[in-house]
């Protein structure tokens, strides 16, 4: 096979972003990181690699699967492409901006996955986030999932719903247990799946530690789903642990607080990455999951500095391939020439934040992202605009 027939082909699950779907997702980057800067988020921007041992210490091992590595021909050491942009950003919080009081960071970057994190999805994303350091109150988590809220809307996103869940409540019920990563990742798996009879045999396999009530109370979470009805119901299904009591009180906070919006549960839902320590939310729309977050008061602490931490992040790739496509837009179409009056005209026009396209010799019928549906005309020597025909 000739090299040139396969050198454009790109890696599986990578891809070019072409000029319509590329124009929708910057400006939907401007819009959110403005309505970011609203609510008084400042924007950082972390390097898309440092060491590894940086970038990975405390996540967790599905992190650490999804991060790309490779060596610094500087210094000989291994480099990871992050994977996530959140440990990056506690880093900054805990080192460079080192403040005593609540710190609120936005960022919007691209991160790299060894492997989708789901069917047809990029390894690619373009991750936009949003978190506050420095306040352990339930407003922290609120204020997460309404700014979370706030940007879908102003996408256009429409009958939103938060799905929440609290780590804790698991955590609690196997806190007794002597379990590896390794079960604990096939429990986590189980519980996702709603799988009774994979989740029995793990919770039999125990080595012992964990009562018969949590046991219980583990098979008891396969069926809490739902809506507000299932924090009921888990009163009395779930034995009274403090962590289990507190998980389920906090979560009544948040859905009595919850915006204009739709909220349900699932007390097993324990996806995403291991740093999660209490209330997280999933926001769905457009028949897909857009959006996650939550709290996560420990992702600070391998950087010298355990502050309490809440935030969110989504992926602009994915949320604007489940919206409707933007329309082309609208721009004056110009001659190409000299003239001074022609140029000194564009110029103005450009300026007040129209776009305006020279029409190039020989190229008068082209299409492209812009629709021209005005030009500038010569009129009793004054360039105009005015309708195309």
């Amino acid at each position: 096979m000739p090299a040139w027939s396969s050198s454009w082909q790109l890696p599986d699950q990578i891809a070019d972003v072409l000029p319509s779907e590329a124009r929708h997702i910057e400006e939907l980057r401007r819009l959110f990181l403005d309505t970011a800067r609203s609510y008084g988020y400042e924007l950082v921007m972390p390097p898309l690699l440092e060491h590894l041992e940086s970038l990975l210490t405390g996540t967790g091992e599905a992190l650490d699967l999804q991060t790309f590595k490779l060596v610094d021909q500087l210094s000989g050491r291994t480099l990871g492409l992050r994977a996530d942009t959140t440990p990056q950003v506690a880093r900054i919080d805990a080192h460079l901006l080192n403040r005593s009081g609540v710190a609120r960071l936005c960022y919007c970057g691209p991160v790299l996955h060894t492997r989708a994190d789901r069917p047809h999805a990029t390894r690619e994303p373009l991750q936009f986030g949003a978190e506050i350091y420095g306040h352990a109150g339930l407003e922290a988590d609120l204020e997460a999932q309404r700014l979370a809220l706030d940007c879908l809307k102003a996408a256009g996103v429409t009958d939103l719903m938060v799905d929440m869940a609290d780590v804790r409540i698991v955590a609690s019920l196997l806190a007794g247990a002597s379990l590896g990563a390794s079960t604990l990742a096939h429990i986590h798996a189980a519980l996702a799946a709603k799988d009774a009879s994979e989740l029995g045999s793990l919770l039999a396999s125990l080595s012992g530690g964990i009562s018969s009530a949590a046991r219980e109370g583990m098979m008891a979470l396969l069926q809490l789903y739902g809506d507000e009805q299932v924090l009921l119901e888990a009163e009395k299904a779930l034995p009274r642990l403090p962590g289990v009591h507190e998980a389920l009180q906090n979560l009544k906070w948040l859905a009595s607080h919850a915006p204009d919006v739709k909220v349900s549960f699932d007390l097993a839902d324990l996806r995403g990455y291991a740093y999660y320590s209490g209330a997280r939310f999933a926001i769905y729309g457009q028949g897909a999951e857009l959006a996650r977050g939550g709290r996560y008061d420990e992702v600070g602490a391998v950087f010298g500095r355990n502050r309490p931490a809440a935030g969110f992040s989504l992926d602009l790739k994915e949320l604007v391939s489940v919206l409707p496509p933007r329309p082309l837009k609208a721009a004056i179409c110009a001659p190409w020439g000299d003239d001074a009056m022609l140029n000194a005209a564009i110029a103005r026009l450009r300026a007040n934040g129209e776009t305006v396209t020279c029409v190039l010799p020989g190229h008068e019928n082209e299409v492209n992202e812009f629709d021209c549906d005005r030009e500038l005309a010569l009129k009793a020597g004054q360039w105009v605009v005015q309708p195309r025909h």
